[in-house]
């Protein structure tokens, strides 16, 4: 009896963490992959490591351009609850390692990727209504359209949204990633301070207003009954770790802080997010693994 309690506790902490996607993503998997369901975006340094020797006034110039780029990229934002958002990140890590890791690694050995592929469509596809719904809120007509028409071909053609022919070269309908909290940005709403919630991983103030939001217009929220819907989510959050387990690893071991690695991973993507949405240029993709498509 006790045994079962706690499966169920686990689920319904899991499920919880499916709930809030900002970047998509926003759960434990997410941590670090914090666009792990978007293109992703790289992040510089403020710094730019210069080479010893003198070099043409010309290599001098463009080290200095790019400086002021880095500087002028690089995101800062208030700590007050650094104490509190300390445990709760090592408290989601010890979740992720003892439990979801486990869980995605023994699912993953059993279900081949393919499927895994088509359920990570399935569910990315219902969640339609926030994106779109945002893209209308920042007068995006454009990225509206986008969604709807990729919604309206993923539905029909993709079986319901397991498959993503809008995604194939000859009908190329890129996905709008938009939700609430960058909408609020675009609006001038700052980023507030840095917070780490439980289950759910790193947020900011304005960005948490978004979990409400992104709450109700996920389709799965309205599952009867409620436990049901637990294990809907907890199944996604499961499937979405098979699919990158390792990610977050590899960058917990190469940084310093991991905890400030994360804070300040986090924070940049979320500013790209607000600048690209706004018209700014967007960065050159990266070639590997990318942080911020973590955490929906």
């Amino acid at each position: 009896m006790k045994r079962f309690s706690f499966l169920v506790l686990l689920l319904a902490f899991l499920a919880v963490g499916c709930a809030h996607r900002p970047s998509p993503v926003s759960s434990l998997p997410q941590l670090v992959m914090v666009a792990s369901d978007s293109e992703r975006i790289p992040l510089k340094s403020p710094g730019v490591s210069v080479t010893s020797g003198s070099g043409s006034a010309d290599d001098k110039e463009n080290l200095a351009d790019e400086k002021e780029v880095g500087e002028e990229e690089a995101a800062t934002i208030a700590d007050p609850l650094e104490p509190f958002n300390r445990t709760m990140y090592h408290f989601n890590d010890k979740l992720y390692f003892w439990a979801l890791r486990p869980v995605a690694q023994g699912y993953n050995k059993v279900v081949p990727e393919g499927p895994r592929v088509s359920v990570k469509n399935f569910f990315s596809n219902l969640r339609f209504p926030v994106r779109f719904l945002s893209c209308l809120l920042q007068v995006d007509s454009k990225g509206a359209a986008t969604e709807l028409g990729r919604f309206a071909v993923n539905t029909i053609w993709g079986v319901g949204g397991l498959l993503d022919p809008s995604s194939s070269k000859d009908l190329n309908i890129p996905k709008k990633n938009a939700d609430f909290g960058q909408t609020l940005g675009i609006y001038g709403v700052g980023q507030g301070f840095y917070i780490v919630w439980p289950i759910l991983g790193p947020s900011t103030a304005r960005d948490s207003i978004d979990i409400a939001g992104d709450y109700f217009l996920y389709p799965v929220s309205y599952i009867s009954p409620w436990y049901a819907g637990l294990g809907v989510r907890a199944y996604e959050e499961v499937n979405d770790t098979s699919l990158r387990i390792g990610d977050y690893e590899s960058l917990k071991e190469a940084a310093i802080d991991p905890y400030v690695a994360l804070r300040d991973a986090y924070v940049q993507y979320r500013q790209k997010m607000v600048e690209a949405a706004r018209g700014k240029p967007e960065p050159p993709k990266p070639g590997g693994v990318g942080l911020g498509e973590a955490t929906k």
